[in-house]
């Protein structure tokens, strides 16, 4: 079905570019004259909001960081009077102290639009139901998600995280057509559908996942157990939270950026140079229509490359590859949760339930990597199992691990990010 996208949905990239330009000069100015976090660092670097003739001058300006969200925590990063933010987010500050974000009435219309957009862009209409299983409260992903399903003209159904059981007999009861979760959360959801109702008659059409990088493999994988299309969305609480972009339902070929709130530049992580498309590299954000917290050049950590548009005229994000900051480096190897998953989904007898733990073997990191196999394999397969994935580990990713293939069910579930990384070295 045709859907009506918005006019910048399909503009040229010349009008495109030139609204950018329009946006980032009005942002760039209102962050300087109302954020002393940020005239102070303008003025460290040297650089005055009018010194933007070009996109390519962004280049001229400094970087934010996680550590200037929590530097100036809780409300130091605000570009408006207290009175004029509507809400507050933060994250889960489980490495340190929580990112906190604002929003006034506007950023939370714009957010509604970008998410409404999203949906859209995975073939769901008003009338459609979705079922929203990301996390609600401080974490952008529940109140994002729902907030954008009501701009849709959709029925939510406000599930929230959790109670696994419940999830799968609301999706058999009420019928949703649509389900926004995290990639690892919905393989629990899968199993309690296939152990209580089946699959076969699934009235879910679409999945749309985000909050944790995944590999096609899983999408894969979650395609074929629940005959849906699953679609990637992407988004951070600290530049809007999910709707920053959104893969099309008929590409299916990476996360289209909505570049007319949102813009992109990909960057040499350990030196800051802003790299060409097409190149790996670190993703930055500049927010270009946030009024209550606008962010400048903000470090992602997320690895990934800009691709030309293709169902848009804004341009895609390729998968993530990783985080800089979740990068093991084992004998010399750079090594990322995600090519060890892509392993496990090559062999049909695992699932994508999985734990690596970084140990130390002597001086030397080391991997060992737990696994689970599905209930219909005898328990004498497992050893047979553990050596095939220490074999497709060691020639695709270079380095020798150890593995443990349990039965199923034995790994503890998420409900929400999955902690795929333990490091085991300090409790050694």
């Amino acid at each position: 079905m045709s859907v009506a996208l918005d006019h910048l949905e399909k503009a040229s990239v010349d009008e495109l570019r030139s609204v950018q330009l329009e946006r980032m000069k009005k942002t760039l100015q209102h962050a300087y004259n109302n954020s002393p976090v940020y005239k102070r660092k303008f003025d460290e670097a040297g650089v005055h909001p009018d010194d933007l003739k070009s996109l390519e001058d962004l280049s001229r300006f400094p970087f934010t960081t996680k550590s200037d969200l929590r530097d100036n925590y809780p409300f130091g990063m605000f570009a408006v009077p207290q009175e004029k933010i509507v809400r507050v987010h933060a994250s889960s500050g489980t490495t340190g102290q929580p990112t906190v974000v604002g929003y006034t009435q506007q950023d939370i219309e714009i957010w509604s639009d970008v998410v409404a957009r999203s949906l859209r862009a995975s073939g769901l209409t008003s009338k459609d139901t979705v079922q929203v299983s990301y996390g609600y409260g401080l974490f952008t992903g529940g109140l994002g998600a729902h907030y954008g399903v009501e701009r849709l003209g959709a029925t939510v159904i406000p599930m929230s995280g959790g109670q696994t059981d419940r999830q799968a007999q609301l999706i058999h009861d009420f019928k949703p057509t649509g389900l926004m979760v995290t990639p690892s959360y919905c393989l629990n959801i899968i199993e309690a559908l296939e152990q209580k109702f089946g699959t076969a008659k699934c009235s879910l059409k679409v999945g749309v996942f985000g909050a944790e990088p995944w590999t096609n493999e899983l999408r894969r994988e979650i395609e074929n157990r629940m005959g849906i299309d699953a679609l990637d969305i992407y988004g951070l609480s600290e530049v809007m939270g999910p709707g920053v972009a959104m893969e099309c339902l008929e590409s299916k070929d990476g996360p289209t950026i909505w570049e007319d709130h949102f813009y992109p530049e990909i960057i040499n992580p350990d030196t800051g140079e802003v790299l060409p498309d097409g190149e790996l590299g670190e993703l930055v954000f500049t927010t270009i229509t946030k009024e209550g917290m606008p962010v400048i050049r903000y470090r992602t950590r997320d690895l990934t490359r800009l691709l030309p548009g293709t169902a848009r005229t804004m341009r895609r994000m390729d998968k993530i590859v990783g985080r800089s900051d979740d990068m093991m480096i084992i004998r010399g190897v750079n090594v990322f949760p995600s090519q060890i998953e892509e392993q496990i989904l090559h062999i049909p007898e695992l699932i994508a339930n999985y734990q690596i733990q970084i140990c130390k073997k002597g001086h030397m990191d080391t991997l060992h990597i737990r696994t689970e196999m599905r209930k219909d394999n005898s328990d004498f397969m497992a050893s047979q199992l553990a050596q095939q994935l220490k074999a497709k580990i060691k020639t695709m990713v270079g380095i020798s691990v150890s593995v443990e293939v349990l039965a199923e069910g034995s790994l503890p579930r998420s409900e929400g990010k999955a902690q795929r990384v333990v490091d085991a070295r300090q409790s050694a």
